[in-house]
C-alpha cells in the first residue's frame, strides 16, 4: 500500500465531492437533544450552598458575591446546516480526504470500509466544532456500516482470521482508551468521543496496526498542541476533541505505512 494510486484518487476525489455536498441534509436531519433534565442530588447541594450563602451574608454583608458564567446556548442544527457555504466547504473536505484515501489504497476492497466513513466524518466534525457534541444518531449508524463492511472485505477477499481479530482489539484499544479517560475525568472529555473512538478504532484496526497505532497518536498530539494553541490565541476557553481524532484518523490511514518504511526500512 506504499504505491500511489492517481487515477483511484481522481474517482474517489469525485464520490467524496459528490457525498460530501449531503453534508447540510446529514446536519439538517439530527434531531435537536432533549434540554438537560435538573438533578435531584445537585439541587439539593444548591439549596444547601444557598444556605451557606445567606448564612455568610448575614455575618458579612458587604462581602461581594462571585460573578457566574453564564453558559452558552446550543446552536441550533437547522442553523448549523444553514450556512453560506457549508455545502461546497464539506463537498471540498470531503473530496480531498476521499482523494487521499484513494491515493494511498488503490482498488482495493478495504476502500469500502473507510470511505463511507469520509462525509459523516466531515458532518461530525463541523457539528463537534460549533456544538461541543458527536450526535448518536450519526455515530450508531457508522458502527453498523463500518461492521457490515469489514464483515463483507472479509469474506469477499478471503482476508485471514487475524484481520478481523485485529479490527476488534482496534476498537477494544482505542474506545477502551477513550472510556477510561472518561471514567476517570467525565468533566474533560464527552461520552460521544468515546463512541467516535470506537468507530475509528473498528476502522484503524482493519487497515493495519500502524494505521491504528499513529492514528492514536495523531489525534491525541494534534488535540493536545493545536487544542491549546487555539485556547490561547482566540481566547476561547475549551475546543472539542472529535474534529483532532478525525484528523488524526486519516493521517494514521494515509502515512501509517510510510511511516513504518521509513522506521525500519
Amino acid at each position: 500500500m506504499t504505491d500511489l494510486h492517481p487515477v483511484t484518487a481522481l474517482v474517489t476525489g469525485l464520490a467524496g465531492v459528490a457525498a460530501g455536498g449531503l453534508v447540510p441534509r446529514m446536519i439538517a436531519w439530527l434531531p435537536e437533544p432533549e434540554p438537560d433534565q435538573p438533578d435531584p442530588a445537585e439541587a439539593d447541594v444548591d439549596t444547601a450552598l444557598v444556605t451557606d450563602a445567606d448564612a455568610d451574608a448575614d455575618a458579612e454583608p458587604d462581602a461581594p458575591a462571585e460573578p457566574v458564567e453564564a453558559e452558552e446556548p446550543k446552536e441550533l442544527y437547522a442553523d448549523i446546516a444553514a450556512r453560506p457555504g457549508l455545502a461546497w466547504q464539506a463537498a471540498v473536505a470531503s473530496g480531498v480526504c476521499a482523494a487521499a484515501l484513494g491515493l494511498v489504497f488503490g482498488w482495493n476492497l478495504s476502500l469500502l470500509v473507510v470511505l463511507p466513513l469520509v462525509p459523516v466524518s466531515v458532518a461530525l466534525a463541523v457539528v463537534d466544532w460549533r456544538t461541543r457534541l458527536l450526535p448518536t444518531r450519526l455515530i450508531a449508524p457508522s458502527y453498523l456500516v463500518t461492521v457490515v463492511a469489514v464483515l463483507v472485505v472479509w469474506l469477499v477477499d478471503s482476508r485471514s482470521p487475524y484481520d478481523l481479530e485485529r479490527t476488534a482489539l482496534g476498537w477494544l484499544v482505542y474506545g477502551g482508551m477513550f472510556f477510561l479517560l472518561w471514567f476517570i475525568y467525565p468533566r474533560g472529555l464527552g461520552y460521544g468521543d468515546v463512541r467516535l473512538a470506537g468507530v475509528l478504532g473498528l476502522a484503524l484496526g482493519w487497515v493495519g496496526w500502524a494505521e491504528l497505532l499513529l492514528g492514536i497518536w495523531a489525534g491525541l498530539l494534534l488535540g493536545g498542541i493545536l487544542g491549546g494553541l487555539l485556547s490561547l490565541v482566540l481566547r476561547r476557553r475549551d475546543y472539542p476533541f472529535g474534529p483532532f481524532m478525525l484528523i488524526g484518523a486519516l493521517l494514521g490511514v494515509v502515512l501509517g505505512q510510510p511511516v513504518v518504511s521509513a522506521l525500519y526500512g
